[in-house]
């Protein structure tokens, strides 16, 4: 079972969707007692930092996710969901994340439109075991206006270049895993990160 942290903002449905798709039993929940008894963690994000960490923090939910995360249940972020997965953010002033992985969020200032909306192409930064499983050149979904910054390299699986920014599409550190992108909206290849993150991470 696969549980869908509810904190009153995110685009729970359509990952509710995408699970069912590939056949994966999940279940939306804001309580963390029904959330401990899954086997991993997905948390969505769509909105603004600051309000998606209050009412994560208003709920305990980083309390219950950092305890979650020590004790080894894998979790993956997805959008503003991996956003959280950093240090702290710089949208509408500073607010702290959950500090899962080194780094800051930071605004993206391009000559490109802002947000990015719509498919980019995910180049490899390290060897990951998703690579083999991904068609030979995976676009995926963006919807962003902010990305990870001053992060460890270490972390970067794949990224995606907008402009002359190095957007981080995909994070991984020990039983954490992250998508800038919304794997959810991304046709087959998203459907397989999902896959993998359910029945291999």
């Amino acid at each position: 079972m696969i549980g869908i942290i509810d904190y009153g903002m995110g685009n729970l449905r359509s990952v509710e969707n995408a699970l069912k798709a590939i056949g994966r039993e999940c279940v939306i929940s804001d309580d963390p007692a029904v959330l401990h008894d899954c086997d991993k963690l997905i948390l969505p994000g769509v909105g603004a930092f600051n309000d998606c960490m209050k009412n994560v923090t208003d709920r305990k939910l980083d309390v219950f996710m950092k305890e979650e995360v020590s004790a080894g249940k894998p979790l993956l972020g997805i959008c503003l969901g991996m956003q959280m997965l950093y240090e702290y953010s710089e949208e509408n002033g500073i607010s702290k994340g959950l500090g899962f992985l080194k780094g800051r969020v930071t605004k993206m200032i391009t000559d490109l439109p802002v947000p990015e909306i719509g498919w980019n192409e995910l180049e490899w930064n390290h060897e990951c075991p998703l690579r083999s499983l991904l068609s030979e050149h995976p676009y995926v979904y963006y919807v962003h206006s902010y990305c990870a910054a001053d992060y460890d390299d270490a972390d970067l699986a794949a990224y995606s270049m907008y402009g002359d920014i190095r957007v981080c599409g995909l994070v991984v550190r020990g039983n954490v895993m992250g998508t800038q992108f919304h794997p959810e909206k991304s046709a087959q290849d998203g459907l397989k990160i999902l896959t993998y993150f359910a029945e291999v991470f």
